[in-house]
């Protein structure tokens, strides 16, 4: 889907038409706009149990914060499937999906008749979910049920992506010490065991990693950089593009100067003990990371991939019953009215706003005002709000915009 791409959601009652019919209400939107939207297709809002007016005005706060939470956890998975496939947008497409079986993606139904589609085809021939979200239930269920589903989802992806992530963390660290330079990587592999002295009352050795333009300075000055220094113990053990590794030796007594005077000079002391078989139990480890890794990196996609369409169907629930509630506010009861489903871009939209407000203000009365030539007055529209639109500028009829990244 275009990051261009934007819906509007238009609710206007059936009365814009002299014969009050839907589909010739449905035409006189659609002809309204038809010159700078993409499409514009019928988009159909079953008929939900209407309670009364201090109730419906609550729900319509209650949907215009659920939607933006549906919002939110939609664009959140899909920056998770976004980390996770590397920023590929042909395969993150891929998975941007809709399950538009009624049944859900771990039903024995599904298996049998799972329907994946992008998510404008799922918008375009959008049907209620009957079986997830049933009509026939009170306003007030419909939403505690999306709201407590949206919430599932949330910490589902959340505590999974973290968990991967957690892993992902140990693996890189893991990584690095394979295949970092000598001031970081690991020393298994490299320091022989008779260089250290262990189990000594009195010495030590000391490891350094010494930049490679510092060698010569390091050589000629670490006998002196602390107190009781054995002279001539420095001995080489490695190098590399950026660092030399050396082996030094001092009394114990001292060492805690010495380790401070190296870091002073910008020589980097590597702690290190050897092991009876440390470089064999670093394999197993980086290994065993690794073989986690995958399998959480695969487990982490099909969450991802799963709860991106579970988010974006309950998001598009969410905005149906705002829709439909906002609808009844405005134009009250017994309801006639059709819905439609603009598709446009950003560029484009505010020429659909100009041209469903010069059409349709009359819907409000006296509330919009117009000027000379007849054009409608943004600035009587601006000190209004409507129960469920919050800050949104106000219209003279019911429409929602988004978009879904």
């Amino acid at each position: 889907m275009s990051k261009n791409t934007k819906y509007l959601l238009v609710s206007l009652p059936t009365s814009i038409s002299s014969s009050n019919a839907r589909d010739e209400a449905f035409g006189a939107l659609q002809a309204s706009v038809v010159k700078d939207s993409e499409s514009v297709v019928p988009f159909t809002i079953p008929e939900f149990k209407v309670g009364t007016l201090d109730a419906l005005v609550q729900q319509a706060d209650d949907l215009a914060k659920l939607e933006g939470a549906c919002e939110s956890v939609a664009n959140k998975v899909g920056d998770s499937l976004r980390t996770i496939l590397e920023g590929d947008e042909g395969k993150i497409a891929q998975q941007k999906t809709v399950n538009d079986s009624e049944y859900g993606f771990t039903s024995l139904q599904c298996l049998r008749s799972c329907i994946l589609e992008p998510a404008d085809q799922y918008l375009r021939s959008f049907n209620w979910n009957k079986v997830k979200y049933r009509a026939d239930r009170p306003l007030s269920s419909l939403i505690d049920n999306l709201q407590k589903e949206i919430t599932s989802i949330d910490n589902d992806v959340k505590s999974k992506y973290n968990q991967y992530n957690q892993v992902k963390t140990n693996l890189t660290a893991l990584q690095k010490r394979q295949t970092g330079n000598l001031s970081n990587k690991s020393l298994a592999s490299i320091v022989p065991p008779k260089l250290i002295i262990q189990d000594s009352e009195y010495i030590e050795t000391h490891l350094i990693a010494v930049p490679s333009q510092l060698t010569k300075d390091f050589l000629k000055n670490y006998e002196r950089l602390s107190t009781w220094v054995v002279p001539r113990s420095a001995v080489k053990i490695d190098s590399d593009d950026e660092f030399a590794l050396y082996a030094v030796t001092t009394f114990k007594k001292y060492s805690p100067e010495f380790i401070h005077k190296c870091r002073e000079q910008k020589w980097t002391p590597r702690e290190y003990k050897h092991k009876e078989g440390g470089k064999e139990e670093e394999k197993r480890e980086f290994e065993k990371v690794s073989k986690e890794e995958r399998k959480l990196w695969g487990e982490v996609l099909r969450l991802a991939r799963t709860n991106w369409g579970e988010a974006v169907m309950a998001w598009i629930h969410v905005l149906v019953l705002r829709v439909f509630v906002e609808t009844v506010l405005r134009y009250g009861l017994p309801l006639s009215f059709v819905c439609g489903l603009i598709k446009t871009t950003q560029k484009q939209e505010k020429r659909i706003r100009d041209a469903l407000d010069n059409n349709y203000s009359y819907l409000a009365g006296n509330a919009i005002g117009r000027d000379k030539k007849g054009r409608v007055v943004k600035d009587n529209m601006n000190d209004m709000q409507v129960a469920g639109q919050g800050s949104t500028e106000y219209s003279a009829y019911v429409c929602y915009d988004f978009e879904i990244i």
